[in-house]
């Protein structure tokens, strides 16, 4: 399967190396398109229109404004579309691209090294495809599954899911940052406090994976009453990070 992308920004770069192959591409800059064609193997396309025309399935990674004045150039010609766009449901998507397969995804950073999770957006219409066994859904959905744990989530909680999982590296980054702070602060120096706090954060996500993702279960390991565990999360609960992490999805929701 061919791989055409329309925008060649972070979260394609990340895409695209986690694929691992040669992938065709535009960006308005042209340059970020050259430099990922360069790194893939791949080839940086003149037109937008010129990527859809040669591409097997075409993934939209452009901004979500631009939807209909790039659908309007491209679904004439396009094959199948994908789309990462944030904010634009299954339903706008296909009638922006009326008659050409369409999917919707959520990826998020670590895509770039095959990890992470990655959204599949389903609705009655995607659930009937995937059940008949439609040959495009199974290649389309094998595609994403490289690039992480591929998870279907009915279309109108996939803006949510954005805000537990596509934002979250940066959030995680902050956390180890705000971490590794406080250990400077105490004395460790700063590669050594990055390099605990990192590899123990991701010991931490393999933990519980193997728990069944029981975040009280692994709690429960490490805290003993009364001890210097308990002391540390009660400072962070009155730090009030529950409502921090509640309120910065409410933000990402354009709600609060």
């Amino acid at each position: 399967m061919k791989i055409g992308l329309i925008g060649c920004g972070n979260m394609a770069r990340a895409m695209a190396r986690g694929w691992g192959e040669p992938v065709l591409c535009f960006d308005p800059v042209a340059e970020r398109a050259q430099a990922l064609a360069h790194e893939t193997g791949g080839e940086a396309l003149g037109s937008a229109i010129e990527v859809a025309q040669r591409a097997d399935l075409l993934v939209l990674c452009h901004k979500p404004a631009q939807l209909k004045p790039v659908a309007q150039e491209l679904a004439p010609v396009a094959k199948a579309v994908a789309s990462i766009l944030a904010a634009t449901p299954l339903p706008v998507l296909r009638e922006a691209y009326q008659g050409i397969p369409v999917f919707r995804f959520l990826p998020s950073l670590p895509a770039e090294v095959r990890s992470g999770a990655i959204v599949m957006a389903v609705d009655s219409q995607t659930i009937v495809a995937l059940e008949q066994g439609d040959e495009l859904h199974g290649e389309v959905q094998a595609l994403f599954e490289r690039l992480g744990a591929l998870v279907a989530l009915d279309d109108s909680l996939v803006d949510v899911a954005m805000g537990l999982m596509s934002c979250a590296p940066a959030y995680v980054a902050l956390v180890a940052e705000a971490q590794v702070d406080a250990g400077v602060r105490r004395g460790i120096p700063p590669a050594l406090a990055s390099e605990l706090v990192t590899e123990t954060l991701a010991g931490t996500a393999e933990l519980l994976r193997r728990r069944g993702f029981d975040t009280l279960a692994v709690r429960r390991e490490v805290t003993s009453p009364g001890g210097i565990t308990a002391r540390g999360l009660a400072a962070l609960e009155a730090g009030g990070i529950r409502a921090a992490f509640s309120d910065a999805l409410d933000a990402v929701l354009g709600e609060g």
